[in-house]
């Protein structure tokens, strides 16, 4: 069967602004992890569908702001992560938990607004939900339910196991040079690993095709529904958790037994959160690889990758090595998978062949079908 994804997706800077409206501006998007927020004025800062974000505690609420100031659009907040007040450097506007101006030195001497003016400046503030320890963002004004993005099953093994994670996080940023849908057709795909990372993810985990027949049937069929709530009910199907590949012999290490492991499976765990997150352990539960998948431009992909154990039992010296080396062992299977995917970016071009799929790949499929009848059409989620 060949693909629906014609090359111009992957290309053309006007579909990649059509994804920015019709998906990032309209789903749920990762926005950080409540494990760097937990003191009053900590906050983080995201740049997330062009839009500059910061998240900040205030006295135990976290709020989601455009991080920008209403004087002279400066960033209020410039650093990834902080503790500060929300307090522009450029002129010491100082905003409150409800994104008011709530100082301005000098005001009536030097600015003179009307009580009407002072009134009215207020920063644009975001809905912001939380699921464990994972926050979820959505830029538009009136959000589409969360459980409409996220089955009841996913929300639930999510939360579960984010509420293991450690609070010593190590963070790195990829820029590469692909698309961001490359990603996510490549986490769909099983066949992969064994070609791909042979000496590296393959030595340990046992992934295998399967082909699924409902699914494969489905697949080649077109959407008959096209409302924006079918299009959500069809969006939902595209994010799942849980065992994904057995890890026949799981090797065992020291810092594991100082670590409350989440589940009691020799497994590789997968959540995939569509559109743009992806969260695995590849030692059954011992410890996490997050990776947020940002599209910076139709060729372009920032790959912010967390890592992160599960929460310790208590606190031993040789933590900071034991991420370290999880960071190491990761990135070489990233790397693996952005070379790929860097190489299948640089071979596209507007001739290029349609791919052609097979019948194992029914999930991409079924993602193609929804994503070129929402890119294609005048249609909303």
């Amino acid at each position: 069967m060949q693909s629906r994804m014609h090359p111009r997706y992957y290309l053309s800077l006007e579909i990649f602004e059509r994804e920015q409206k019709k998906i990032f501006r309209k789903a749920w998007l990762f926005a950080g992890l409540k494990t760097l927020l937990s003191e009053h004025n900590a906050f983080i800062t995201r740049r997330i569908a062009g839009i500059p974000i910061v998240i900040q505690n205030f006295h135990g609420e976290l709020r989601a702001f455009e991080n920008v100031c209403l004087h002279r659009n400066a960033l209020l907040q410039t650093e990834a992560v902080g503790k500060r007040p929300l307090v522009c450097a450029y002129h010491a506007w100082r905003y409150d938990a409800e994104g008011r101006v709530d100082h301005i030195p000098e005001c009536d001497a030097v600015y003179r607004f009307s009580a009407e003016e002072k009134q009215g400046l207020k920063l644009r503030r975001f809905a912001l939900h939380a699921v464990g320890n994972v926050l979820f963002i959505n830029l538009d004004t009136d959000p589409l339910p969360f459980e409409e993005q996220f089955t009841p099953a996913f929300i639930d093994l999510l939360e579960s196991s984010s509420n293991t994670y450690d609070t010593e996080v190590m963070v790195t940023t990829w820029h590469g040079k692909f698309n961001w849908k490359l990603a996510y057709e490549n986490l769909r795909d099983a066949n992969h690993p064994r070609f791909v990372h042979p000496k590296s993810l393959a030595k340990t985990v046992k992934f295998t095709p399967t082909v699924d027949e409902a699914l494969f049937r489905e697949s080649g069929l077109q959407l008959t529904d096209t409302s924006p709530s079918a299009l959500r009910r069809e969006m939902r199907r595209f994010s799942h958790a849980g065992a994904d590949a057995p890890i026949p012999d799981l090797q065992h290490f020291g810092w594991h037994e100082l670590v409350e492991r989440w589940g009691d499976q020799d497994s590789y765990y997968n959540w995939l959160a569509f559109p743009n997150l992806h969260i695995a352990s590849a030692n059954g539960g011992f410890s996490f690889t997050l990776e947020h998948h940002i599209p910076i431009a139709p060729d372009r992909t920032d790959l912010e990758i967390y890592w992160f154990t599960a929460r310790k039992k208590q606190a031993y010296a040789f933590s900071h090595q034991v991420l370290l080396a999880q960071m190491h062992g990761s990135k070489l299977v990233v790397g693996e998978d952005v070379e790929i995917m860097e190489q299948v970016q640089a071979a596209l071009h507007a001739d290029a062949p349609l791919p052609n799929q097979g019948a194992y790949e029914s999930s991409n499929r079924l993602v193609e079908r929804w994503y070129t009848t929402l890119m294609d059409g005048d249609h909303d989620i």
